[in-house]
């Protein structure tokens, strides 16, 4: 059940097809991006449920009504995310409806290497929450 809303909510963010990178984001709000990012990456290495579940939208927490089932999601259709030994910030895109599409670069436990395309959405508090990802096989390597 858990693989099968992970892959309806990778369908339908594979839909929004990007536009134009980085117009009307300010430097700000990328650092911010970044950080929402790098910090739940965090807490998923520390395996700190709750704060790894606060960085979700609002729409992901929906889907996975408490940390203990967002983390299981995670550690089984997300591995490289859930361990992640390195990660790298690429490319920023916009797509429709105000999100944002950031790439990562991540490096997993095991050493395969994986584009992480992470759906981002401005919250009205002014906050930035992941509201999806997709991972793709990438050749790259972090530099």
């Amino acid at each position: 059940m858990v693989r099968l809303v992970a892959l309806l909510v990778t369908l339908v963010l594979a839909g929004a097809a990007p536009a134009h990178a980085q117009a009307g984001l300010s430097e700000a709000d990328q650092t911010a991006i970044r950080g929402v990012i790098a910090g739940q990456l965090q807490a998923f290495r520390e395996d700190d449920g709750p704060r790894a579940y606060g960085f979700a939208a609002p729409g992901i927490q929906l889907l996975f009504p408490t940390h203990q089932i967002f983390m299981k999601m995670v550690r089984e259709g997300y591995p490289p995310v859930y361990r992640a030994a390195e990660s790298e910030f690429r490319d920023i895109e916009a797509l429709p409806e105000g999100r944002w599409l950031q790439h990562v670069l991540i490096v997993g436990a095991d050493g395969a290497v994986v584009m992480a395309l992470y759906t981002m959405e401005l919250q009205p508090d002014g906050t930035w929450k992941i509201a999806g990802c997709i991972l793709a096989p990438s050749n790259e390597a972090t530099t």
